[in-house]
């Protein structure tokens, strides 16, 4: 009888990230032996070719593909049973990962994170960055904790818990040396349509990307943030909103020019959202943190003093 261990699935893991046997023996701390011999057991067992091997390099062959892709839906299951049982032993969890929308600084955090180890110095802690409706995918395929200041209403289905903190107004801002910025009246979608637009990808994997205020056909340039966005437009590269606070020194100082639009942007409200049925303690610690904190000011000030 086949024994799929937990190993071998972790080991095939490693190899296909890494992308030979070496890197992957690296990246466990075992020796290249102790792989190889792992992964021609696997196949003896199966009776199948997993990797196909050019040298140094090896690829996934088909039925290597499936069972890894199975595989790790079984490793994700284990890892989720082994924090499970820790957390009951313990009361606090071994990891607690807390994401943030792109738009914000994780430095916003320092006094929070530096509160948090002076209790609980034994819970590893991750900071991880999505962006929009990225930010709602990672908490509810488990990749994150907890989200702050999260952008918009989570989809549908529920699943998690999430509170208000706080919402950003947006402006609709042009180089001065754009076309658009010579336009007297407020613009609309005729206006925008021959010219480039900015926006902020969304990192979702799996849920449908989020955009904001474009229009069909319409020529865009993607960046993976806010800071590069805010830099390009000012460059003159294209138009877009940006938040206000990133805005504001850039309009003073002629960098930028604010346009009426016909379709203005609404504030948009972000949120403290965390998983239903979570009741670790270092997850509550940081639900009460953020929930007695001015957090959101920080991070608007932040995100202000960071575009400038």
């Amino acid at each position: 009888m086949l024994r799929l261990s937990l190993d071998a699935l972790q080991i095939l893991d490693a190899i296909d990230r890494r992308g030979s046997f070496s890197a992957a023996g690296l990246a466990l701390h075992r020796v290249p032996s102790t792989i190889s011999y792992t992964v021609a057991k696997l196949e003896q067992d199966l009776g199948i070719q997993v990797f196909e091997r050019r040298g140094p390099k090896v690829t996934l062959t088909l039925a290597g593909a499936e069972l890894l892709k199975e595989g790790r839906y079984i490793l994700k299951a284990a890892e989720d049973l082994q924090h499970r049982v820790r957390r009951v032993a313990s009361g606090w969890e071994t990891e607690l990962t807390v994401g943030l929308d792109s738009l914000f600084s994780g430095a916003v955090l320092a006094s929070d994170i530096a509160a948090f180890y002076a209790v609980a110095d034994h819970t590893r802690l991750r900071i991880a960055r999505e962006s929009l409706d990225g930010t709602w995918e990672a908490l509810l395929e488990r990749r994150v904790d907890l989200l702050i200041a999260a952008p918009g209403t989570g989809p549908a289905g529920g699943g998690y818990i999430a509170e208000p903190l706080g919402s950003l107004s947006f402006v609709f801002a042009v180089a001065p040396t754009h076309p658009l910025a010579q336009i007297s009246h407020p613009i609309g979608k005729a206006d925008m349509h021959p010219y480039r637009a900015i926006t902020v990808a969304d990192s979702a994997r799996t849920m449908p990307a989020r955009t904001v205020g474009l229009l069909l056909g319409q020529d865009t340039l993607s960046v993976p943030d806010m800071q590069s966005k805010f830099a390009l437009q000012v460059a003159g590269i294209g138009f877009g909103f940006l938040p206000e606070p990133c805005a504001r020194v850039a309009l003073a100082a002629g960098l930028l020019v604010a346009k009426a639009v016909e379709e203005p942007r609404q504030d948009e409200i972000f949120y403290l959202a965390w998983r239903t049925g979570e009741n670790g303690a270092a997850l509550a610690w940081w639900i009460e943190q953020m929930r007695d904190s001015d957090v959101m000011h920080r991070l608007t000030n932040r995100l202000a003093q960071s575009i400038d």
